[in-house]
């Protein structure tokens, strides 16, 4: 299996890596050059209005885009499972992780990204900030969906050319999912859906969500899961598997009280 997640728009270059961490690469840096090559044409006003961010942040990001190479080194880049920091990597606690479970992430985990496509745990990522629901006018079209075309579900498919069976694990949001293009991808899709009761009622709430989809990568993560049946055994900050709201493709995990 593969289990897809969500970026996060904090990034942390400055904790210290673990000893003796490996890198890679990233697959797609040419198409990753092709958009800072549009973002470098960009002011810092137009960057705050194109992404509805502050001054502040957009002048940050302008500087990003000017300083981006095409050569990834651990003085510009570092690898993108410790440089997301938000409630998802919150959830999946990288930095607690053994080695032998970022290796085995490396090979079941992708981060889907605007300006990367999609990254291994381990791929070197330089700081940046572009979402992938960005109306980025493109060679390709008007928005990053348009951009990466068939890249990601083609990317998927190469790495589970091997499995019999395919499952790709949907741990990310829809934003970013709709960057797979379905009718290329060759996988069944499980999606894990995370719900909380409040006012009566099981819904999703943003950010306990967020956080449940990085403990659920986690829980992968250091049990090898291999099968869309063993996800029904996860159990986190009172989540546990609801089978009267699941169907075969869509799980459902709840819990009564955040």
């Amino acid at each position: 299996m593969l289990f897809l997640l969500s970026p996060a728009k904090s990034l942390d270059y400055e904790r210290p890596l673990p000893a003796g961490l490996s890198h890679t690469l990233p697959p797609f840096i040419p198409q990753s050059a092709e958009l800072i090559a549009i973002l470098r044409q960009l002011a810092p006003h137009d960057v705050a209005a194109l992404m509805t961010i502050s001054d502040k942040l957009a002048q940050l990001n302008t500087a990003r885009y000017a300083s981006w190479r095409t050569s990834f080194t651990a003085d510009n880049a570092r690898q993108a499972l410790f440089a997301f920091n938000g409630d998802v990597y919150e959830g999946l606690d990288a930095y607690s992780l053994q080695a032998q479970d970022v290796v085995w992430a490396q090979s079941h985990l992708l981060m889907l990204s605007g300006l990367y496509g999609a990254l291994r745990p381990l791929d070197l990522m330089q700081p940046y900030r572009l979402e992938m629901g960005t109306r980025l006018a493109n060679a390709h079209g008007s928005n990053l969906y348009q951009f990466w075309g068939t890249r990601i579900a083609q990317l998927l498919n190469e790495r589970q050319a091997q499995d019999t069976q395919p499952v790709v694990v949907n741990l990310a949001s829809q934003e970013y999912f709709k960057s797979v293009d379905l009718r290329h991808l060759k996988a069944r899709v499980v999606e894990c859906v995370f719900e909380d009761y409040k006012a009566g009622k099981y819904k999703i709430i943003s950010f306990h969500a967020k956080r449940a989809r990085g403990l659920m990568a986690r829980y992968a993560i250091q049990n090898r899961l291999t099968q869309p049946q063993q996800l029904m055994t996860f159990e986190a900050d009172g989540y546990a598997y609801a089978p009267e709201a699941s169907s075969l493709n869509r799980l459902t995990f709840r819990r009564n009280a955040a």
